[in-house]
């Protein structure tokens, strides 16, 4: 087969990228071209994406892209899930997307659910209640009387919305529309009454289309100052962990994914979703999954905690690389302190290292002081965190969980890999690390005919990437560990 080339937009919410994929002799090859980061954008008191620099990274992507002297076969975009773009009558866009981070939707739930019994939108959508998911962001915005909201024709998800800066069509992706809150993953259908009860016109969203759609080309003024051409740009996996999903090198399904960057996503890849009393309780979510399947999986705080601690230490001139990270975190005594790393102090605080330092004094614990303390403090958290929400896994997968995959920027940890691994008492294969750019490129590849099925793509990625290995550890010094803990936490 001839060679073909791909270009990924992956976007994160904390950095983006443009990477050049290609299969070559039944081997992926990939290229990183760009980098930009992702901020969010304060205006006044509220938090939004500022769509249209993350547009102009774009337009630099293409451009280097044709730089590199390949013919691109098509595009793809991928980005993180719930957040939208208003757009008008006209398809203009509104102003700027509220990042999920905004708190205008602080509270939204518990007002939704007088409206409509929280049993009912699980029920209906099978997913976690979290006070930014679409639905509860939309009903935010119509309970404020939101002027934009009004004047709104239709909205599109994040990777939808480049998608038509960059195509001018409009499409609504399966996976990441599944992020919101009101898409039903029986009928794979949006709920319209869950709109209407939100004050939202149901209309404003449209057909679902499956990963690997052609969305249309390059709009001729990008085409021409790119001079890519009209190249086709399709629907991938919009949301992140869904394209990072596709990539997990698994040989059967027994297993678990951990995709772990600024959030760590734990779940199992399924073909129906599972949605009980014991699904809810335990607020786990059933999303969109790449050939109709279901991510079924729990959001887990992540490395966010850990950025806005490197964030504070660079404002004091302190600047570490990741791999020292790494070391500091082994130069201190084990289990001194323990955080709940989805506790709401952790959400967004003013001071993420003070946000630790009056859990661990409010809990009883050992209060950090140093950044080695504080590192520490955040892998055995994660680890350990990552245990209890297995154990739920477990109990609810309808096989057996042989081993975890790690995902993701934190598949590169060897530290926390081994800690998890320690902690969860099964192996954890880490890598790929670029799992999500890797998805966006093979599913394009599955688009353009290169390869047939996601177990096929699965076969090219597990020969093409290196892989860790880690294995369970001191398990007695671990067990001890988790059930301090589940005290300090009351998890």
């Amino acid at each position: 087969m001839k060679n073909k080339s791909f270009l990924a937009f992956d976007l994160g919410a904390t950095s983006g990228r443009s990477i050049l994929g290609t299969i070559e002799n039944g081997r992926l090859q990939m290229k990183e071209l760009t980098r930009f980061p992702n901020q969010i954008l304060q205006i006044g008191d509220h938090f939004h994406w500022n769509i249209y620099s993350l547009f102009e990274h774009l337009k630099a992507g293409l451009i280097a892209a044709k730089n590199e002297g390949v013919v691109i076969t098509s595009i793809g975009v991928d980005t993180w899930g719930v957040d939208f773009a208003l757009l008008a009558e006209d398809g203009s866009i509104l102003g700027a997307p509220y990042a999920y981070r905004d708190p205008h939707s602080i509270g939204a739930p518990e007002k939704y659910f007088e409206i409509v019994p929280r049993e009912k939108v699980y029920n209906l959508t099978g997913s976690q209640v979290i006070n930014f998911n679409s639905l509860f962001q939309l009903f935010a915005m119509s309970q404020a009387n939101n002027s934009l909201l009004k004047a709104t024709k239709e909205i599109l998800f994040m990777a939808d919305a480049l998608a038509y800066m960059l195509t001018g069509n409009k499409v609504v992706e399966y996976t990441i529309a599944s992020t919101s809150q009101i898409l039903n993953p029986r009928t794979k259908k949006f709920e319209a009454e869950l709109l209407e009860k939100a004050g939202v016109s149901p209309s404003v969203l449209g057909e679902i289309v499956m990963p690997g759609h052609l969305i249309g080309t390059l709009r001729d003024d990008l085409a021409e100052e790119s001079e890519l051409g009209k190249v086709n740009v399709v629907a991938v996996a919009g949301h992140d962990t869904a394209s990072a999903v596709a990539a997990v090198p698994a040989a059967n399904e027994n297993y678990a994914y951990l995709s772990s960057g600024t959030w760590s996503m734990m779940g199992v890849e399924l073909k129906d979703p599972i949605i009980n009393e014991q699904t809810s309780k335990n607020n786990f979510t059933n999303e969109g999954g790449v050939e109709g399947t279901i991510r079924f999986l729990k959001n887990i705080t992540g490395m966010w905690i850990l950025e806005q601690c490197m964030k504070e230490w660079k404002k004091e001139g302190i600047t570490y690389a990741y791999e020292k990270i790494v070391q500091m975190a082994d130069t201190v005594d084990p289990f001194q302190s323990f955080i709940e790393p989805d506790h709401s102090s952790f959400v967004n605080p003013i001071s993420m290292t003070r946000a630790i330092q009056d859990y661990c004094s409010a809990t009883g614990q050992k209060v950090p002081q140093t950044h080695p303390e504080f590192v520490r403090c955040i892998f055995e958290s994660l680890s350990l965190k990552y245990r209890n929400v297995l154990g739920l896994l477990k109990d609810m997968a309808p096989f057996p969980i042989e081993k975890l995959h790690v995902i993701g920027g934190g598949s590169k940890n060897p530290l926390l890999n081994q800690w998890t691994a320690n902690s969860i008492g099964i192996p954890v294969i880490g890598g790929p690390s670029e799992a999500t750019a890797i998805g966006n490129i093979m599913l394009q590849a599955k688009a353009a005919g290169c390869v047939g099925s996601l177990q096929e793509m699965r076969q090219i990625i597990a020969e093409s990437v290196h892989i860790d290995e880690f294995y369970p550890e001191n398990p007695e010094a671990w067990e001890e560990a988790y059930e301090k803990f589940l005290t300090v936490t009351g998890l």
